[in-house]
């Protein structure tokens, strides 16, 4: 048969999303018995990994009417991503927000393949009360430690770590961002054409998001290999008609791959259960028709979702039980759409789908009912402010940003209403125009029965869209509100404006006979459209530009655990710096580590010998000198051996960042005799 570009860039583009499924089924279930080792991945992952790259992409349906220069492109554009990110790596490992804790999670599953973490309160001084162990994101639960967040990601980085130590890991995020940018590329060359998808992924590619994303240890790249691969494995998948009773092929195979992706991306983000509700009213769908693939891809998700359940409730109980006020009603949409579904599969299954082309106006009504929301969502600010973050805290930080910004202090508020707006920020507000019409296009032809292979995708991306801009529920300053939109809100956006830019410029091509081209216009409106794209998308980029966050910080971690006794038990005594050191010093440094919530020079005496009873040295620590010399006998020094000063994100809240503000890190310790 040969190789063919179509069948190279089908197959390239299927294998991130193979990969990390593959490698999740596995490495998973050994991080869960507690055996997650680098010989176990090695002999257990790898063999998993080769096997579902090298031969379920000989299954895939190759992409039509592709010539080698998209191939090329498509690659290029990943390529050179990855290679600009590695070059603005971070180095984030003091915990403030969630790239530190996933980092510092890597790191103790990847030198100690199990959780949870002790707290070795017996290397310390017992269960005396005046000592506590959690810290930001690590939560303390009976005698053990609990890390937030789900395990995927950490399992992910862990390869890094195995590899090159905590270098090796901070050089995955941009492998799996540039990987999302490939995976991007072939779900828009499969709905498009070949021909656009070199377009679509060099916008998602400079988006600020994207890269931003890419340079830390974030979830996110990891969620969108998984879900927009999962929505690309899904459309070949069906690119074939099969029967229910029809003999098992490629195309259950495929639709298995992809319905356990989908299940997938709930062991790295739980918002993906959220993300994947139209999965389940899509399967219904499926069934009413007697399509062969509507089981194998329920069994996929099934054993996805199966995997997702274990890592949050098995794992992760502690950070789902905090969530609990948004996560039970997520829980129980989700339980009344499978209700539904379930219903709506019984009651249609004697009758199949009805008919969508009737009468003749509804798919128009359809359609402009979807420009009507976008509509609504652009109005917003002018109707309504959104109020209430739940957290104090929170609403301390935004009073500060605001004052930073100039603003009116107003500490309550959540800027939920301008979340259209941040998609207008990062991929220009021509990209917005040009994706609603893209929807309204869509949603008309498919009504209308002509756009079959994107009754899925636009239903997941377009919940996707109108949920998260519906509610963001996120801090709201920026980039740190960007997070948001990468996974697939973001992508939503650039795939459909891309096919209304593919679909206008078709539109007024105008073939004549003998296939030329007759209009003399149609260059110009591509390049309009190219220009719409990649023009604002470039400006907000350029504010990612130029520095790296928390240079500086890998080399700081191990001069401070050199000025740690092998034998020492670390009291922190001061809040903040055991909130954001304490799983530093506990995971990299190796060492017992607790915290004295309201230290007194009677109780840091207390415990300081109930430390040498147990054979250890004392470590005091704390963020200044001055709260760690009061607590020092005479001529016992404090020695400084964590003094980082760099650059960090800055936080904005109306407009884009667009530079870096100063992080200055400090570990003050002092070893007693």
């Amino acid at each position: 048969m040969g190789t063919t570009p179509g069948r190279v860039l089908a197959r390239v583009t299927a294998v991130p999303v193979l990969a990390l499924s593959a490698w999740l089924i596995v490495a998973f279930p050994l991080l869960l018995v507690g055996t997650f080792t680098p010989l176990a991945g090695v002999l257990l992952g790898v063999p998993a990994v080769l096997a579902a790259v090298l031969f379920v992409p000989r299954l895939l349906p190759d992409i039509e009417d592709a010539p080698w220069w998209p191939v090329v492109a498509v690659l290029v554009v990943s390529v050179a991503f990855a290679v600009v990110q590695l070059a603005y790596h971070s180095e984030q490992l003091v915990i403030r927000r969630d790239p530190a804790s996933y980092a510092q999670f890597t790191i103790w599953i990847a030198q100690h393949g199990s959780l949870p973490i002790p707290q070795h309160e017996e290397l310390i001084a017992g269960d005396d009360p005046a000592l506590s162990y959690d810290s930001l994101a690590y939560y303390e639960v009976g005698d053990v430690i609990w890390p937030q967040f789900l395990a995927g990601t950490p399992l992910l980085l862990s390869i890094g770590y195995w590899i090159a130590g905590v270098e090796g890991m901070v050089l995955v995020p941009p492998i799996l961002g540039a990987l999302g940018i490939l995976s991007f590329a072939g779900l828009a060359a499969r709905l498009i054409g070949a021909r656009w998808a070199p377009l679509a992924a060099l916008v998602l590619a400079i988006s600020l998001p994207q890269q931003w994303v890419s340079r830390s240890t974030y979830s996110e790249p990891a969620a969108q290999i998984l879900l927009i691969g999962a929505l690309l494995l899904a459309v070949d998948a069906l690119a074939w008609r099969v029967p229910a009773r029809g003999r098992p092929g490629a195309p259950h195979a495929l639709a298995f791959a992809a319905g356990l992706a989908f299940g997938l991306g709930l062991v790295v983000r739980i918002d993906a259960l959220r993300d994947i509700l139209p999965v389940v009213g899509f399967l219904g769908l499926l069934l009413v028709a007697r399509r062969g693939q509507a089981v194998p891809m329920l069994v996929g998700l099934l054993l996805g979702l199966g995997y997702g359940f274990t890592a949050g409730y098995g794992l992760s109980r502690p950070y789902l039980d905090y969530l609990s006020d948004s996560l039970h009603p997520l829980l129980a949409l989700g339980a009344g759409v499978v209700a539904l579904t379930a219903a709506a599969t019984a009651i249609l299954w004697r009758h199949g789908i009805p008919r969508t082309d009737r009468p003749a106006w509804l798919p128009t009504a359809v359609a402009a009912v979807s420009v009507l929301i976008m509509a609504g969502f652009a109005l917003r600010p002018l109707i309504r402010v959104e109020y209430g973050h739940g957290d104090a805290a929170t609403g301390y930080y935004i009073g500060q940003v605001q004052q930073i910004e100039g603003l009116p202090i107003d500490p309550d508020r959540t800027y939920e209403e301008m979340s259209l707006y941040w998609v207008g920020w990062y991929v220009g507000l021509g990209a917005v125009a040009m994706a609603t019409a893209g929807v309204a296009l869509l949603l008309n032809r498919i009504l209308r029965r002509r756009a079959g292979a994107w009754v899925l995708p636009l239903m997941v991306l377009s919940w996707s869209v109108v949920t998260t801009l519906l509610r963001p529920a996120i801090t709201p300053d920026h980039p740190w509100a960007a997070r948001r939109l990468v996974v697939l809100v973001i992508p939503a956006f650039v795939l459909f404006a891309v096919w209304f830019a593919a679909w206008a410029v078709r539109r007024l091509r105008g073939a004549s006979p003998a296939g030329g081209t007759t209009s003399w216009y149609t260059a110009p409106v591509a390049a309009l459209g190219v220009f719409a794209l990649l023009v604002p998308t470039t400006i907000t980029a350029a504010g990612v530009m130029g520095y790296r966050t928390d240079v500086g910080s890998i080399q700081a971690a191990r001069d401070l655990c050199e000025d740690i006794p092998d034998d020492g038990s670390v009291i922190v005594v001061d809040g903040g710096t055991m909130s954001n050191f304490g799983q530093l010093i506990r995971g990299m440094c190796g060492v017992p580590t607790a915290h004295l919530e309201q230290p007194t020079p009677a109780e840091v005496e207390r415990v300081t010998a109930e430390v040498r009873e147990r054979e250890r040295v004392p470590v005091l620590a704390g963020g200044e000198a001055e709260q760690v010399v009061p607590y020092l006998p005479p001529g016992v020094p404090a020695t400084q051996p964590f003094n980082v000063n760099t650059e960090q994100d800055m936080s904005t809240l109306m407009r884009p960042p667009d530079g870096a503000w100063r992080f200055v890190g400090n570990v003050w310790l002092a070893v007693l005799p």
